[in-house]
This record gives structure tokens, sequence and C-alpha cells, in this order.
């Protein structure tokens, strides 16, 4: 094997021989770096091929996140390992449900690291847990994943919620 774009759940389990000849974003490499520094010599050692997502394949994985109504839930690299993936036609590797479910709709195969993976499809709508008004899915990655904002009509928090009857199988 070989060739898989990464998410850092692979970079962080996978030895250093099966490492080599994947793909991941440098941004990926700074956040493990930072989170786990024992990792460096390791993913210095491995001959991964970092690369950014052209500008194209950022603009599909944005679309396919706020059609989804995954967005919200999303990081900056979340996206753009699933750009990447997008961008070189190659396997995502993560063990993220909402990755794993914007992978099977941008049409990209994905595996997992360690868990067994998604069994539907969902999608999600941004709500009020008080009033219950829906709010637009934002255009870009929150700074904070689970933080959404407050709503304007009461000031309750904004909370992600799977819009009922609304997946179908993936297999």
């Amino acid at each position: 094997m070989g060739g898989e774009v990464l998410d850092t759940a692979a970079l962080i389990s996978w030895p250093i021989n099966r490492l080599n000849g994947c793909y991941a974003m440098p941004s990926q490499k700074n956040e493990l770096f930072n989170v786990n520094p024992e990792e460096e010599i390791k993913i210095d050692s491995a001959q991964i091929m970092w690369m950014i997502p052209d500008d194209k394949s950022m603009e599909i994985a944005t679309n396919i996140a706020i059609s989804t109504g995954d967005m919200a839930g999303l990081s900056e690299i979340d996206l753009g390992i699933l750009a990447l993936s997008i961008d070189l036609e190659k396997t995502l590797v993560t063990d993220d449900y909402r990755l794993q479910n914007l992978a099977e709709k941008a049409g990209i195969e994905w595996m997992t690291v360690t868990t067994e993976g998604i069994k539907q499809l969902w999608t999600w709508e941004l709500k009020c847990i008080a009033c219950k008004k829906i709010y637009p899915q934002p255009k870009k990655p929150n700074l904070k994943k689970s933080d959404w904002g407050e709503c304007k009509e009461c000031g309750s928090k904004l909370r992600l919620k799977r819009i009922k009857g609304n997946h179908s199988d993936s297999s």
C-alpha cells in the first residue's frame, strides 16, 4: 500500500514504513509536534509527502461540507486533508466520522486507522438548543471545533444536530 492521505491519527499510530509514500499537510506536522513532540523523530524519518491542496479542491471540499452541514464540526486541518484527498484522488485515512461522511459524499475512498468507520451518511444542521432556530452553516471551519456561538434570538448555545430521517447506507 501507500500513497494515501493521512489524518493525524494515522501519523501517530502507523509505523515509519507504513507512512512512507503517504501524503499529509504541513500544518498537521506543526500540530503534531506541538501536541506530541516525541513523534518528531519518527515523522521526520518517514518519507511523507507534505502538500497543500489546490484552491479548486478546497472549494469542492468547502461546498460539500456546507451542503452536508459538516462544516461547523471541522477544523481547518480536517477540511484541508479532505481537499488534499480530492486534489490527489487518493484514499483518505481517518477515524473521524465526519471526514468519512464527507469523503463518501465526495466520492473519495476512505479507510480507518483503528475504528470500524461509518455505517450511514448523515446530514447536520446548526440549531439553537432552546428556541430551535436553524442557522446557516458557516463558510469556513470554526477555530474552536465545538463552539458554534449563541442564538441571535434567545442567546442560548447553538449545537450541531443530525437531521432526522436524512441518512443513507454507505454500503
